[in-house]
Formats: C-alpha cells, sequence, structure tokens
C-alpha cells in the first residue's frame, strides 16, 4: 500500500536508466534521474493480467513468506527505527528494498543480464544533534548478483546493501553504506509476527484485488553502529519491519497517505494508515493495528482513529507544505497522543519525493513525557501534478 507509489515511480527509473552506462559504474558515478510524476500516474491501474492478485486472505507460512513472490508484480521490505548512544544522541534509519515485476513471466532470451526483475532501494539516516537528514537511493536488475532476494537463508539486497542473517523470525543484519553514513545493525525480534486487516490480506479500495499481503514485526531489539564520517557511534534502540506484496494501485480517487508506526513505552505498538482522498477527506479503507504486549493484534477501523494535524512543515525544495504534528487518538485504548517529528526536514528529494522520518508520541494532555517513538511516512502531498496538498484532520 504505502510503499506501492515510490515503487513505481522507481520503476519508470529504471526503465529509462537500464539502458545506460549507470549499471556498470559504482553509486558516486551513476546519473541522479529526477522524476516529479504523480500517483495518480504512477499508480492509476495499468496491466495486471498475468500477475496474482491478493484477493482473499491466505496462510502466510515462515520463514517461505520473507522471501520474495515474483508472481506478484510489487513488494519491499522496509526497515525503521530510532537509535540512540550511551550518551543520548538520537538517530533514526530507513533502510528500504523495492523488488517490481516489469513482466509476469521471465524473459526466454538466454543471457546473464536477461531478467523481468528490478530492484530500488532507499537508505536515510537523520542526525537530531547534528540537525541533518541524509537519504540515498540505488536502482538495479535482479540478475548477475546485482540485486536480489530469498528466504532461507534470509537475504535482500542491492550490491552491498543488506538485509541477512538468520531471518526476521529470528535476527537480521543490516548493513549499508553511503557517501561517509554507514548503518551496521543487528535486529532480534522480541514480539510474534503481526498480521494486518483480514489475517493478513490488507484491502486498499473497493476495486478487486485492490489489495496486499502485509505483515509487520513490529519490534525489533537493535544494536550496532552508526558512522558519520570520521565518527564511529555505538547505538542501542528499536527498529520496526514492514513487509507487503501485491498486484495492486491507488484507486483513482486516492490521492496519497499519512502512515504511522509508533512503538509505545507501555509495550504496546500502534500502525495505522489514513488513505486521503482527492477532495480532502479520508477513505474508508484507512485501517490500522494495535499490537498488544504479547503480540496480540486488534484491527483498527477509519473510525477507530482520529488524527489532527496541529502544525506544518513547508519544503524549502519545492514550496510543498507537508504536516508537521500531529494529534493522533484511539479512544477505545486511552491513546491520547502528541505526535512530533525529531527533525522538521526529512524529505527524501530521491525519484519520488516524500517525508519519512523519526517522532516522537507524547502525552497530549501536557505533562510531557514521552510516551514512544516511531516512524510517519507521507506521500501526495503536491510534488507533481495531479496530487493534493490537503492537510486536515479526520
Amino acid at each position: 500500500m504505502r510503499r506501492a507509489a515510490v515503487l513505481w515511480v522507481g520503476v519508470v527509473v529504471v526503465l529509462l536508466c537500464a539502458i545506460g552506462a549507470w549499471v556498470l559504474g559504482s553509486s558516486a558515478e551513476r546519473p541522479r534521474v529526477r522524476t516529479r510524476l504523480s500517483l495518480a500516474a504512477t499508480l492509476g491501474g495499468g496491466a495486471t493480467a498475468g500477475y496474482a492478485r491478493a484477493v482473499a486472505p491466505r496462510a502466510l507460512e515462515f520463514p517461505r513468506d520473507h522471501g520474495p513472490h515474483p508472481e506478484y508484480r510489487t513488494e519491499w521490505w522496509y526497515f525503521t527505527g530510532n537509535l540512540e548512544t550511551p550518551a543520548g544522541r538520537r538517530f533514526g534509519y530507513q533502510l528500504t528494498f523495492f523488488r517490481s515485476a516489469l513482466a509476469p513471466d521471465p524473459p526466454r532470451r538466454l543471457s546473464a543480464w536477461a531478467t523481468n526483475q528490478v530492484y530500488m532501494a532507499h537508505f536515510a539516516l537523520t542526525d537530531a544533534a547534528g540537525e541533518r537528514f541524509h537519504h540515498f537511493e540505488r536502482l538495479g536488475r535482479g540478475a548477475l548478483g546485482l540485486a536480489g532476494a530469498r528466504a532461507e537463508p534470509f537475504r535482500v539486497w542491492l550490491e552491498d546493501w543488506t538485509a541477512e542473517g538468520a531471518g526476521p523470525n529470528d535476527r537480521t543484519h543490516l548493513r549499508a553504506a553511503e557517501a561517509g553514513v554507514t548503518i551496521d545493525l543487528t535486529l532480534t525480534r522480541i514480539k510474534p509476527i503481526a498480521l494486518h486487516g483480514d489475517r493478513g490480506l490488507s484491502q486498499k479500495s473497493a476495486e478487486a484485488g485492490n489489495a496486499s499481503y502485509y505483515y509487520s514485526l513490529t519490534r525489533l531489539e537493535s544494536q550496532g553502529t552508526i558512522t558519520l564520517g570520521s565518527a564511529a557511534f555505538p547505538v542501542r534502540g528499536l527498529s520496526w519491519m514492514d513487509r507487503e506484496w501485491s498486484t495492486s494501485a491507488l484507486g483513482p480517487a486516492q490521492a496519497g497517505w499519512d502512515w504511522f508506526a509508533l512503538q509505545l513505552a507501555d509495550g504496546r505498538d500502534l500502525m495505522v494508515y489514513r488513505l486521503r482522498l482527492r477532495d480532502g477527506t479520508i477513505d474508508p479503507f484507512s485501517n490500522g493495528s494495535l499490537v498488544a504486549a504479547d503480540g496480540t493484534v486488534r484491527r483498527l477501523a477509519r473510525d477507530d482513529v482520529a488524527i489532527d494535524v496541529g502544525e506544518t512543515w513547508q519544503s524549502p525544495r519545492d514550496g510543498t507544505r507537508y504536516p508537521g504534528r500531529w494529534r493522533l487518538r484511539v479512544p477505545n485504548e486511552q491513546l491520547d497522543l502528541d505526535v512530533r517529528p525529531i527533525l522538521a526536514d526529512q524529505e527524501l528529494d530521491l525519484s519520488f519525493r516524500y517525508w519519512e522520518g523519526a517522532v516522537d508520541a507524547r502525552a497530549a494532555d501536557g505533562d510531557g513525557g514521552v510516551r514512544g517513538r516511531g516512524y510517519v511516512e507521507l506521500t501526495g502531498y503536491g510534488h507533481a501534478r495531479g496530487s493534493s496538498q490537503h492537510a486536515s484532520g479526520q
């Protein structure tokens, strides 16, 4: 759902760039390709014949489903986390791998370069104390070992950006480095896998098949090292992994989404996505999950959650205005949170421009206590023709 816009813009870029010499060069030598497409243009349907569709719940099996699903058009492995040093210096990070099939069947020609699979990866680091947001992108084809994914032993990679190890059922090792910014982290699962929607089937709109299979590892104990230039920082904290695969697209009336993933101090984890319609209202298919400390998942419908925008932030790059602070309430769960970014500018200026960053969740009653940390993603806020800049509450 929330990742598809980023992925499909990346697919367009790959198609434009795959014939070029960037495949053979180092990441520093690859040309920077800027694309500004609307969500409607990238997700407004398209051919689905020959691909599997997410139309009904299915029994998810692990570790098999940690690996790729090439029969579906898109999927992603999405890691985010909040970390800090022993002295309290705060960092947020994102490492994401996207896979897309360019055609439902493998190519018939015999060539080591031939593939119907392309990959894109995003790597970002928020340095709160340094007031810097670093973000990078890579593109590659699923051939010659340049990029790929497998379930056993678990590994997803694009060149030397990797997520691998015993697997998300147990422990995962993340590595990424670019332009003097490096993460080297070990993530250990401390909660059961959370299935979203109807036993893992997450319906996105009324159109048949417009859905994904969606699960999360909502609480991953994390430790390792962050490097900025010549300075290395030992860090600890919590991470979150999102997994989806589908052959779906946004409905024609949907403009974008706001996604929240919060790890609360009382042991609960909250995921909410709010699908915004072009008329400024919230789509009834907006959804969420509240994961109890013991891993029990409670499904949240649109009307179970109220989100009001308290402040906005304007991008210095193109003037787009994003929500910049939220009051998030789940009344039936006695949750009333003031959610604030740890750094205002966490906008990724890549093939697709969007905002995704680390946040704090405080008690909305003003007692000042931090009730949790997490990540928020915002898409469809006016970067391209046909997208929406609406930033109201529910």
